[in-house]
């Protein structure tokens, strides 16, 4: 039997190269600004159009400042990227929403919430963070510029199959314990590279207890174990999640749809290339210790007291030191958002840490909705006041913090609680030190000045 991996791939296979790739047909194309230009600027050399526009859809989001966006952008490179995406979409007749506009913000979550991400599409985007979209039953993973160029101009892309792993997490998650913790702690099991190779299915229980919010950080943190992507099989949850999006089907259309996307599933007997199954009683809330998302470690537990030249190089630059606890560690910045928890659940569980308390002094806080729609939300709902009350203030929708491609950048030698998807040496600014860690941590680390356990203030 086949796995649902197989059955979206294959359905959207065009041809298969003798001895080579295969050509797959792609349902969405997300575009952003950085690495969009050039697969433009191909398309221009060739005199060729985008053969299906109506497919594609733009928006900027690496650049983008958090303050002032209806200001011009102050630094030129960014301005550039940005006003380029906005004028090739408008040449090649492609959707494009634009800074300030009520529909723009992260590109991996507006296209969940606004529903141009459905189940059994494939998508991609010129971004490694496209797996996101997986959370939705979709076949989602980023490419490289050229590989955008050739999606604009056909549709399609050529694409060797990747192997198939399934991951079960089973039991359930303890109190403070979020999606974020499982990401971090299946890739220290596994590595970053433990799934190099695969696209991999998560099920088991913790999963499908999950949210949608969950399940959408836990595909975007694919890509750190190395896969290709990840995904899961929707389900009523999913369902219940998509139903009145703006680009979702209605009326009767949605019922064929649903018909159809109850379909999308691993056979019982389905045989993957790898199957791994964790317990949700293993798993604690967890924060990374080195320069790598795979180096880390549950929050009560010590650093390793030994490892090779990586991990003595990376504690060097963390300025941590082997066998040391982290808890109690001072830190100066603490950053809410990105692709991976920049949504709705995420603030609101910042929100409940912080609530009757103080944002700690010394401690500067960003926090970044994903997009306007979060943005709105936060305010329907009364969180803006809640974080206000707390010395918090919220920023407007970017990418922000994650990297530095925009104003958010960590000083170098500052310690940053980030709930962001990537600590690599100068991913936040040069010389920034990244700990990774959930909303619930970040919160609790923002209002104690030091990394603390959030179950401590729960």
């Amino acid at each position: 039997m086949n796995t649902l991996f197989d059955k979206i791939w294959d359905a959207h296979v065009v041809q298969t190269i003798d001895g080579g790739p295969q050509q797959l047909y792609i349902d969405r194309l997300y575009c952003h600004e950085v690495t969009s230009p050039q697969a433009f600027d191909g398309l221009r050399s060739r005199g060729i159009k985008c053969l299906r526009p109506e497919k594609i859809f733009c928006m900027p989001d690496h650049n983008t400042p958090t303050h002032d966006q209806d200001k011009p952008i102050a630094d030129p490179v960014s301005a550039r990227q940005v006003e380029a995406l906005e004028r090739n979409a408008k040449e090649f007749g492609l959707t494009h929403y634009g800074m300030m506009s009520k529909d723009n913000g992260i590109i991996h979550v507006v296209g969940p919430e606004k529903g141009l991400s459905l189940p059994g599409m494939t998508i991609v985007c010129g971004d490694s963070h496209t797996s996101t979209h997986g959370a939705v039953g979709a076949v989602a993973f980023g490419i490289g510029t050229s590989e955008v160029e050739m999606v604009m101009a056909s549709q399609c892309i050529l694409q060797a199959k990747p192997k198939s792993m399934r991951i079960n997490i089973e039991g359930s998650l303890s109190k403070g314990v979020t999606a974020k913790d499982v990401a971090l702690y299946l890739m220290s099991q596994i590595s970053t590279s433990g799934a190099t190779g695969y696209f991999v299915e998560y099920g088991g229980s913790v999963v499908r207890d999950m949210s949608m919010e969950g399940r959408l950080t836990l595909c975007n943190l694919s890509i750190e174990m190395g896969a290709r992507g990840g995904f899961i099989a929707p389900d009523e949850k999913t369902f219940a999640y998509l139903k009145g999006r703006e680009f979702a089907p209605k009326g009767a259309d949605w019922d064929r749809a649903v018909a159809y996307w109850r379909t999308l599933k691993s056979g019982d007997d389905a045989v993957f290339d790898r199957e791994l199954t964790f317990n949700a009683a293993d798993i604690e809330p967890r924060i990374t210790y080195g320069t790598n998302p795979g180096m880390g470690i549950g929050i009560t537990e010590s650093l390793p007291a030994t490892g090779d030249a990586g991990f003595h190089k990376a504690l060097d630059y963390m300025g941590f030191k082997a066998g040391e606890r982290l808890t109690g560690k001072k830190i100066d910045y603490v950053f809410l958002g990105a692709c991976t928890n920049g949504r709705i659940e995420d603030f609101r569980a910042f929100a409940s840490i912080v609530k009757g308390r103080r944002k700690a002094d010394g401690v500067t806080a960003w926090l970044v909705p994903g997009s306007w729609a979060v943005d709105k939300q936060i305010r329907e709902e009364g969180i803006d006041k809640i974080l206000a009350e707390a010395g918090f203030e919220i920023r407007q929708p970017g990418c922000s913090a994650c990297l530095a491609m925009n104003d958010d950048k960590i000083p170098a030698g500052k310690y940053a609680v980030s709930t962001s998807n990537r600590n690599f040496e100068g991913r936040q600014g040069p010389g920034a030190r990244t700990i990774l860690a959930s909303p619930l941590t970040a919160a609790a680390s923002a209002v104690t000045g030091v990394i603390t356990d959030p179950r401590t203030l729960m």
